[in-house]
């Protein structure tokens, strides 16, 4: 392990917005936080995850755009986010978190009194092989833990680069009837002047200048 990973984890232990639980502290003594996040954040206000949040990018833009909603990252790689623990610390928001996890543990993390009302899923792996689709955060399994805990409406975004997961998303969506607010296969080309739509993940980035297109849904989990 490199001299700047070991780097990051050491200081994201100092910070007091992250949390990187054990699966068996977990386990035994559950998540402090779990339905009462308010605590923490010594507000009331809703709660928007970035589920595979990598850097950071969506946590720590959509804070500063919305100051009124809380924001929290959540990913397994704690080196990834370091960038953007540190970036919310340095610039003293008070309404970002990040949590070291997997996503298909969500629901130790939240209850249906945390406020959570918007979920962002940003350029998650697309688990292209057929036997992998549980594995993918837009499946039926994956909204299921999301309804464990989310207010009943919540709206998911989801931003990609591979049309394979793009239109497997969309065939979900249909076979649940659930409601598409909106819908993109350029997103550039079709909100060039959205500021949210704007921020561009590290990834994104990459795919971005490789010509490819970048893909967008934004639908209702009933």
């Amino acid at each position: 392990m490199g001299k700047n990973k070991l780097r990051r984890f050491e200081e994201n232990t100092t910070f007091s917005h992250v949390f990187q639980p054990s699966f068996d502290e977990l386990e035994k003594n559950g998540f402090e936080y779990k339905g009462r996040w308010k605590e923490f954040f010594s507000n009331n206000h809703p709660i928007t995850l970035e589920l595979g949040c990598g850097k950071g990018e969506y946590t720590v833009g959509l804070a500063q755009m919305h100051p009124e909603r809380n924001f929290i990252g959540l990913d397994i790689k704690g080196a990834r986010f370091w960038k953007g623990a540190k970036q919310a610390q340095d610039n003293e928001l008070k309404n970002v978190a990040f949590v070291r996890t997997r996503i298909d543990q969500i629901h130790r993390f939240f209850d249906t009194t945390d406020g959570v009302d918007e979920i962002w899923i940003t350029f998650p792996d697309p688990q292209p092989r057929e036997s992998k689709e549980k594995k993918r955060l837009t499946s039926p399994p994956f909204l299921n833990r999301y309804r464990q805990f989310a207010t009943p409406g919540t709206t998911v975004h989801l931003k990609t680069d591979s049309m394979e997961l793009f239109e497997y998303t969309l065939e979900v969506i249909q076979s649940e009837s659930l409601t598409i607010q909106a819908i993109s296969r350029d997103v550039y080309a079709d909100f060039p002047n959205n500021p949210v739509l704007g921020i561009r993940t590290f990834y994104e980035t990459m795919w971005l200048k490789e010509g490819k297109k970048i893909h967008y849904i934004k639908f209702t989990l009933q």
